[in-house]
């Protein structure tokens, strides 16, 4: 427990405890309950200096002051000046009253501390901020004098002396210096209960009065001991009744021997736990024709292609394609009772039910994640965009800035134009037809099914990487008419050569030596990929393989450096170096915006007794600058 007492209040840092004020005609006992708590003392404003901005305080007595237990039991609180520890104290704040959520309530620090007999004495520097100013000047002035700290107790003695109950501190420290308004005379002043905030909660019902000079006259009325332990058991009682809850709680809070207060709280908080009655609703998948067909569809789709399948659609996993063709007749309003499988299927896939969205969706799903398993490591090299049409579209590219100019005191700055380049793309679109035969609908044949979407998935993979390694090999000239690769530009291997510390050192010197569209802006280009075939994968690993070197010859310079990436449709010994494309992008691609990646749809198809699918791709690739990359035709 840690005290605050002079005229004006007591901060508690722990639980909620009784805060009083000692500035009214009849003063009550304090008593609290807190770990810890504030004690004031009266300060000497003659020893104000306003050149250094200090003052000197009596920063807290040895004057007993009346607390209660959690039985509500009074005693005698001192403080012990030889128990306090003033050795791990620094740079202790002052605030304003107490509080300490802000930084505006720190108005000083307390420069020195001393103990001088029973007395501890403090110097506390005082800021010179704009909002400290109205207590500063009341400290000048001396109409606030009033001083109190905030202690922290780690372990009480307790003794009776002259039939009174004394606690004093086996070992306290310092946590702060509080400013507080100061009494009218300590003699004559009332303690009533106020607290430094609206939201300090109020509890005890103090009698007793404290008496000045820090002698302890036993001249009051003490409820006894018996008395209030009965009061507070019956009060708990009343009040778990009046909240509803259940007897044990009482039994818990009083067996706990919680104060009034303290059980208020508790009570309160079992009130804001005690569970709320449920309420079902319909669930969306009884009724809710979208969720059943992503969830059927799902189902279909693990039926298909093996894998996970959700929690919510594992009710669907049993179910066949003729059951799947009846549940979306029925959702449909169209009874299939009677229905042979053969017409079932040709109601279901040619009227308006949802079983071919069903069939669809789980084609796509299949089909996707085939489609990314199957992506040319190609795409990592290059910067994706969206395109709204399929217009040819240009990619303008500014160039750089330059450097800063120096200008005298009366120079005027220049102003400069930044170079731009475009290079085009294009999107095209890429398509094939599947059928779904009925015989395979009445067989239940996914795994056919499966097979055959997944083919779809790669199709379109390989289209997209036939494209990018067709781009990178011919050597397409760009919008300057000269070729990406080209010697004059400095990103083409004079002789080839296999990838080795030498080769790689010669192209990253190249690209580091590469510059901008003004053909003066040095752009730093940084080499992070190297790019082969299978017929240099091996050699290119071995390359990049951090190994232990034995002496400083052995080292690879390039261990770490480089991320090699392997294109089988690169059938020869060229290799190639590229930069981040979030730095530098050499390469594009793009989707229409509407369909991006591969694309699966049902078409009507009334030439047969079985269900007709497409999927597209809407897909364009293109060069945005050489200056990205390193091109090396190999040894062979």
């Amino acid at each position: 427990m840690s005290l605050d007492r002079y005229a004006t209040s007591v901060k508690t840092y722990g639980p909620p405890a009784a805060i009083f004020d000692d500035s009214h005609a009849n003063p009550p006992d304090l008593w609290a309950d807190a770990t810890h708590v504030t004690r004031a003392a009266t300060t000497a404003p003659t020893t104000w200096d306003p050149d250094t901005m200090t003052v000197e305080v009596i920063a807290a007595t040895q004057a007993p002051v009346m607390r209660k237990d959690a039985r509500g039991v009074a005693y005698a609180e001192t403080l012990d000046m030889a128990t306090l520890d003033l050795s791990a104290v620094t740079d202790l704040p002052v605030y304003d009253s107490h509080r300490g959520a802000s930084a505006r309530d720190v108005v000083g620090i307390v420069q020195s501390l001393r103990v001088d007999g029973d007395k501890l004495l403090a110097t506390l520097r005082l800021s010179a901020a704009e909002d400290a100013a109205p207590i500063v000047e009341r400290v000048a002035e001396g109409t606030l004098t009033g001083v109190s700290i905030g202690y922290a107790v780690a372990a009480w003695r307790e003794t009776h002396e002259n039939g009174q109950r004394v606690r004093r501190p086996a070992s306290w420290t310092l946590r702060e210096i509080s400013l507080t308004p100061d009494p009218a005379d300590r003699a004559a002043r009332v303690r009533s209960e106020t607290a430094p905030s609206a939201t300090a909660r109020l509890g005890g019902n103090p009698s007793n009065r404290a008496a000045t000079g820090g002698t302890m006259p036993n001249t009051q009325t003490v409820t006894p001991p018996e008395d209030a332990e009965r009061t507070r058991r019956s009060e708990i009682r009343t009040l778990v009744r009046s909240a509803g809850l259940g007897a044990e709680i009482a039994d818990d809070l009083i067996d706990q021997e919680a104060t009034v207060d303290a059980a208020k709280a508790a009570i309160f908080d079992h009130m804001q736990t005690r569970s709320t009655p449920v309420i079902r609703t319909t669930a969306p998948q009884n009724d809710d024709p979208a969720v059943i067909t992503r969830r059927q569809a799902d189902a279909v789709a693990t039926r298909m292609a093996g894998g996970e399948c959700p929690e919510v659609s594992r009710q669907y996993l049993g179910d066949s394609m003729l059951d799947l063709a009846r549940s979306a007749l029925s959702r449909a309003g169209v009874s299939h009772r009677g229905m042979s499988a053969d017409e079932t299927f040709q109601r279901a896939a040619h009227g308006t039910s949802d079983f071919p969205l069903v069939v669809s969706n789980a084609m796509n799903k299949v089909a996707l994640d085939t489609y990314k398993a199957a992506e040319s490591p190609l795409k990592s090299l290059c910067r994706q965009r969206t395109l709204s049409n399929f217009k040819e579209s240009t990619s303008i590219r500014l160039g750089e800035m330059g450097r800063l100019e120096e200008i005298d005191e009366h120079g005027e700055i220049t102003h400069t134009s930044r170079a731009e380049n475009g290079e085009t793309m294009r999107l095209k679109t890429y398509a094939r037809g599947l059928t779904v035969s009925r015989q395979l609908l009445i067989d239940d044949d996914l795994g056919l099914l499966g097979d055959m979407t997944a083919a779809f998935g790669e199709a379109a993979a390989q289209t997209e990487a036939d494209i990018l390694v067709d781009l990178l090999t011919s050597n397409p000239s760009l919008s300057d008419g000269t070729a990406v690769f080209h010697s004059t530009r400095g990103n083409l291997a004079d002789t080839g050569a296999d990838p080795s510390v030498t080769t790689l050192d010669l192209a990253r010197k190249a690209m580091r030596g590469f510059k901008g569209l003004d053909g003066k802006t040095l752009i730093n280009s940084k080499p992070k990929y190297l790019l082969v075939g299978p017929e240099l994968e091996t050699a290119a690993e071995s390359l990049l393989a951090s190994i232990y070197a034995a002496s400083v010859d052995d080292v690879n310079p390039f261990t770490g450096k480089l991320t090699l990436l392997v294109e089988p449709r690169i059938t020869d010994d060229r290799w190639f170096i590229f930069a981040d494309p979030a730095r530098l992008p050499a390469l594009q691609f793009g989707y229409l915006s509407a369909a991006q990646g591969v694309q699966i749809q049902r078409t009507e198809a009334w030439d047969t007794l079985g269900m007709k699918y497409r999927a597209f791709l809407d897909f364009g690739a293109g060069w945005l600058d050489w200056r990205g990359a390193y091109f090396n035709e190999g040894a062979a």
